[in-house]
């Protein structure tokens, strides 16, 4: 089970009991930070994209994963970055499995953007961070020589959506890709399918599933 550590508020004194959210590998197996009680959670000021994340292994499969720094909200409106030790994490090691790339079930947008990151890395982009300039809707993703576009609402992508990324990424001479977990309009299919841009969507699962001919070629390579 995951670890609890006492945290206390360094600004209104407050005393809570913290317990590690867990993650699903895709292997199945729950993984989780494991905190390090010996040193003392400080406030979040301004945040950092690096600083969002941390490395985290499975115990299972032994695949390494970033997941989310641990956070608590205190009542009092400070948030805390809880201290995590090393760089790593075990899960208790269950049955061997062949590793595969880390997911996150998505509840939330932020659960989307987490399961976008993701994907981007196995793509072989690790410097992922918020775009400069936001899409049409949506958030932007952005890394060295790429940039994504992630739709978490409850309509399906339209052709600007689709069009205002690819310009975008031919002002910064960037490969592109959409994620949605609403899927597209035919017109947005067909649009992206003529300036070949890879379209995915997500789902509840957390797993990008390729939508036209451009998203299946870069999914291949991803393997």
């Amino acid at each position: 089970m995951p670890e609890s550590v006492p945290v206390r508020c360094p600004d209104c004194r407050r005393s809570h009991r913290y317990t590690a959210p867990a993650y699903p590998c895709a292997c199945g197996a729950p993984v989780a930070a494991p905190l390090d009680p010996d040193r003392a959670p400080g406030p979040v000021g301004q945040r950092s994209w690096r600083e969002e994340w941390v490395s985290v292994r499975c115990g299972s499969c032994g695949l390494r994963g970033e997941w989310p720094h641990p956070e608590l909200g205190c009542p009092c409106g400070t948030v805390l970055r809880i201290p995590v030790a090393g760089e790593e994490a075990a899960v208790p090691a269950g049955r061997p499995r062949r590793p595969a790339t880390p997911v996150v079930p998505i509840r939330t947008a932020r659960d989307a953007v987490t399961a976008a990151v993701l994907y981007l890395r196995r793509l072989g982009h690790e410097d992922i961070r918020r775009a400069d300039q936001r899409p049409t809707s949506g958030i932007g993703l952005a890394g060295r020589g790429v940039l994504a576009a992630l739709d978490p609402s409850s309509r399906p992508a339209a052709p600007r959506d689709v069009e205002c990324l690819w310009l975008t990424a031919m002002t910064e001479s960037a490969a592109c890709l959409y994620f949605s977990l609403s899927g597209y309009t035919d017109e947005a299919r067909a649009r992206a399918d003529t300036l070949d841009v890879p379209l995915f969507r997500l789902d509840l699962t957390g797993v990008p599933r390729p939508v036209n001919a451009a998203a299946d070629a870069l999914d291949a390579d991803a393997d």
